[in-house]
Parts: structure tokens; C-alpha cells; sequence
């Protein structure tokens, strides 16, 4: 076999083979004899049938067997002699082939640039930690009490803030209409949680009123027809009930879930440090591997770059595609960069991930949704994709937790305020940021020539969303 190097301009490199037409007739002769002993033909006895008719049967198709078989073979030591560490699949041209000629072929790779990676000695980031204060752990147990009133019947009428329970009637234009019917309907007085008005006119009922009661139907009404028309309700009180006075005690804290008061308190402080530190800690991940791809000039494969804005653009129509052209390329090549980085540090520190460190963590996502045990399982053994992302994930959270061994951390406590505005300034710079638009999620591929990098960080919630507590879990 003889490899010629044709031509060499950056990352991308020509090669011309020739693969000698004896080699190639010995392959098809091996094809042939290991053929005799499968082929079937009518009129020969099993194993027998002579090679010059099953190479007049199926000489076509055994041809082309060979040629890829040998296609994938000698330009596979073609690069290998050459040293080079191709970037995705390489192009091949067919020159000169056909039984009896040698195989004359071009072979164009991108290969994989050399990556000298930076000392991240000198490098200092700061990681925050909370302080909780009682005032808002206070103010959340106000808030869940709030959540969880209790009710007791009453004798007097209702008054604001009560329970009223009723079955109703209605009617618009004297016609019944779907969900003109109801039992047992609870409501709340002042909450206006029915129809607009609504509850305001149960105030001074009593157990065993009968009233009517119009109302408009909203203008949303899935009934286009009924929308803003006056609906007559005939309503049968069952029952009214107060609000029991909440008392926070270690009674509430057990029947939250808690072992007392003070028990209630611990797991809402770390509920809410758990949900800001889930905020805080991928806005350092995001600082840090901005950090890494500012510290690196890395010339990238150009093949890569293109297999990255497709996967990006592929849903789009065309014009959507070519008036973000520019921008989503910068965006492609950022993604590859840090995905060639990061696996660049992966495999120099010799960090890898095993199916143990992936069970396990498919068993942590199962412990987090008691009941849906199965669901999970099902899902990881029905999509072995997912599988292979949740490695990617696993994967690049060791390069991370590496870096971070490797750097300086300035450790500061902070309060959920300042908290707050840090996580709200991030996510307004994301929104801002061209990364931030068509985000979507793969993983890292332990194949070096086909690393892609996985999106660094998502948008968190709103903050306001993040520091509320609705229930609480012991775990």
C-alpha cells in the first residue's frame, strides 16, 4: 500500500492511496472460499458449488464487499501512519477501482488540533455559600400554615374567609350547558376562586340555605357561545366552616412531615438553600468554563463546526437559518471548543466514567421520585441514548469537579437578598447573550472525534420561584 501526502492546509489533510490490485484478488479469493461453504445453489450439493459460479452470481456484490472492507482497513492505517487523530469521518474519492486494477483513492480528514492546555493555578473564582435567616425561615412556615388551613363547622352565617360548601344548578337562556351541575363545591369566601363575583354572594348564608345567585360566565369560557352570557345559579348550602386558628406547634410541624417544630425548621432552611445553591452553583460552573475557553486558542475542524450549527439549525426554515448564519456559527464553535477542551483535560487526567458511576446516579434519580420507580427504570432501559447523555453529564461534572480542585475558590457567605440579585443579574446577561438562544442539550462523547460540548448551563427559574417553599420533603 503506498500513502502519499497530496496536500496539507491547517487542520485539513489530503491523502492519496494505492492499495495494490494482488491484495485486493487475494481478499476476493478468500471471499470466494469462505462463500463456498455458506452459498446454496440448486443443481450443487451444499458446499460445493464451484467458485467461478458463485463469482458469476454474486461477483458484483463480493466485489464491493471487499473494496469497503478494504477501504476501512487501509485508511485506517493510513492515519495511524501518518499520526493523525481524524475529527469526525473523513472523505473519501474513488479514482482508479475494478476487478484487476488497483485501488486509487483520495482521502480527506480533518484531524484533531493539538490542544496545550493552560495552568489554571493563578486562576481565582469566588463560590457563595447561604446564610438562611430565621425571619424567612419564620416567614415560610406563616406561609405553608397559610396553605394548609383547617375547617370547622359553624352555626353562625358565613363571613368573609369562611368555607362554604353547596351543591348548584344553572342555567343561561333557561338551557342547562355543560358543567352546569355541581356537588359539594367548596369555596372560600374572598378568594374568587370560581366566577368573578361569585363567592361575594355567599357571604350570610347558613347550613341549609337555598339562593340564586347570577353571574357572568368569563369571556374565556370554552363554550364560545356562552362566553359573557349571565348564568342563574340555584344553590343548596350543605355546610359552612371556619378557619381553625393556626397554631405552629410541633403538632403542624409532624403533620408536614417534620419530627417537631424545630425539626420543620431545619428542613425549610435546607430546602431553600438547596434550591439557591442549585442557581448559584451553575452560575460558577458557567464562570469557570468561560474562564477555560477565554484561556485557549484552539484552531477548530471545520467538518465539527458544521455538524454542530446543523444539529442547531436543522428544525429551522431556510431564511430563519441564514439571517442568523453568523451568529449561530459563533455559537457552534464555541460549543466545539469547550467540548474539545474539556475532553482534552478529561483523558490527560486519565478521568473516566463507569457504568457503577451511572446506575448509581440512575438510583439517586430514583430515590428523588418515590412511586415512579418503575417509570425511571423503564425509561434509562427503553432509551439507551439517555443513557449515554446521563455519561456525558457524569462525565464533564468530574472534569469540573477537577478544575475546581485545581483553581482558586474564594469561599463568601451571603444572604438570600444578595442571593437574589446575583442569580436575577446572571439570568438577565443570559437572556442577553447569543449562547442563550437555540440552547438545546448533548452530551460529550468519550469518541475524542466526535466530542460535542454540552450546554453549560441552563436558565434558571425566577428567583421568586426559586425561594418559595410550597411543601416540604424529608429525604
Amino acid at each position: 500500500m503506498k500513502i502519499e501526502t497530496q496536500n496539507k492546509k491547517g487542520l485539513t489533510t489530503t491523502l492519496s492511496i494505492i492499495v495494490d490490485k494482488k491484495i485486493i484478488q487475494e481478499e476476493l479469493d478468500k471471499k470466494l472460499i469462505e462463500l463456498q461453504s455458506e452459498v446454496s445453489l440448486k443443481g450443487f450439493r451444499p458446499g460445493k458449488v464451484p467458485a467461478n459460479v458463485i463469482k458469476s452470481q454474486f461477483g458484483k456484490a463480493i466485489y464491493g464487499e471487499v473494496i469497503d472492507k478494504i477501504l476501512r482497513e487501509s485508511s485506517s492505517k493510513a492515519l495511524e501512519e501518518k499520526k493523525i487523530k481524524p475529527a469526525g469521518q473523513p472523505k473519501i474519492d474513488l479514482k482508479t477501482f475494478g476487478e484487476g486494477k488497483d485501488l486509487n483513492y483520495i482521502l480527506e480528514v480533518d484531524s484533531l488540533p493539538k490542544i496545550d492546555l493552560a495552568d489554571f493555578g493563578k486562576y481565582s473564582i469566588n463560590q457563595f455559600s447561604l446564610k438562611i435567616e430565621n425571619k424567612l425561615v419564620d416567614e415560610k412556615i406563616e406561609e405553608i400554615a397559610k396553605n394548609n388551613k383547617t375547617f370547622s363547622d359553624k352555626n353562625d352565617k358565613s363571613i368573609k374567609g369562611d368555607l362554604v360548601i353547596f351543591d348548584y344548578s344553572a342555567l343561561v337562556n333557561n338551557q342547562k350547558f355543560e358543567g352546569s351541575e355541581g356537588k359539594n363545591t367548596r369555596l372560600v369566601i374572598g378568594q374568587d376562586l370560581f366566577l368573578k363575583g361569585f363567592d361575594e354572594k355567599l357571604i350570610g348564608v347558613s347550613k341549609g340555605d337555598s339562593l340564586s345567585i347570577e353571574v357572568n360566565l368569563p369571556e374565556n369560557y370554552p363554550d364560545k357561545k356562552l362566553a359573557n352570557q349571565k348564568a342563574k345559579f340555584e344553590c343548596k348550602i350543605i355546610n359552612v366552616q371556619k378557619p381553625d386558628e393556626i397554631k405552629v406547634d410541633d403538632n403542624f410541624a409532624k403533620n408536614m412531615g417534620a419530627k417537631d417544630l424545630a425539626d420543620l425548621k431545619t428542613l425549610i432552611e435546607k430546602q431553600i438553600s438547596t434550591q439557591y445553591k442549585q442557581a448559584l452553583d451553575s452560575i460558577l460552573k458557567k464562570e469557570i468554563l468561560d474562564q477555560i475557553e477565554k484561556l485557549h486558542k484552539i484552531e477548530l475542524p471545520k467538518n465539527l463546526v458544521e455538524q454542530e450549527l446543523h444539529l442547531m439549525t436543522h428544525h429551522l426554515k431556510k431564511d430563519e437559518i441564514e439571517k442568523n448564519k453568523n451568529k449561530n456559527t459563533k455559537i457552534a464553535e464555541s460549543r466545539i471548543k469547550l467540548g474539545m477542551i474539556l475532553n482534552e483535560y478529561g483523558e490527560k487526567n486519565n478521568l473516566k466514567v463507569s457504568d457503577d458511576d451511572v446506575k448509581g446516579e440512575i438510583q439517586k434519580q430514583i430515590k428523588g421520585m418515590p412511586g415512579q420507580e418503575k417509570m425511571v427504570v423503564d425509561y434509562y432501559q427503553k432509551n439507551p441514548s439517555a443513557a449515554q447523555s446521563l455519561k456525558g453529564a457524569l462525565y464533564e461534572e468530574k472534569i469540573i469537579d477537577l478544575f475546581k480542585s485545581k483553581i482558586k475558590i474564594n469561599n463568601k457567605e451571603i444572604t438570600i437578598k444578595e442571593a437574589e440579585k446575583i442569580i436575577t443579574e446572571f439570568n438577565k446577561s443570559e437572556k442577553n447573550s447569543p449562547r442563550h438562544e437555540n440552547d438545546h442539550d448533548h452530551n460529550h462523547n468519550h469518541d475524542h472525534s466526535h466530542d460535542h460540548q454540552d450546554d453549560v448551563v441552563k436558565e434558571k427559574k425566577d428567583t421568586k420561584k426559586a425561594s418559595k417553599v410550597k411543601k416540604v420533603s424529608k429525604k
